[in-house]
């Protein structure tokens, strides 16, 4: 009765691909590219001659 008990006691748990603190480099990492694209994109509506010529007596 207690090796019945002891066998169902064992829990088998997945390993992870990679160490968990990797998991947090990824994020990191695409989340400093994502900021990097929106900043990119930060004077876009002035290079736009015709909406400089509207908004020059402004």
């Amino acid at each position: 009765m207690s090796s019945v008990l002891l066998s169902e006691a064992i829990v088998h748990h997945n390993e992870l691909p990679m160490p968990a603190i990797l998991y947090g480099a990824i994020a990191m990492g695409l989340f400093i590219a994502l900021g990097f694209v929106t900043w990119s994109y930060r004077d876009v509506s002035n290079r736009n001659f015709r909406r400089s010529q509207k908004q020059a007596g402004h």
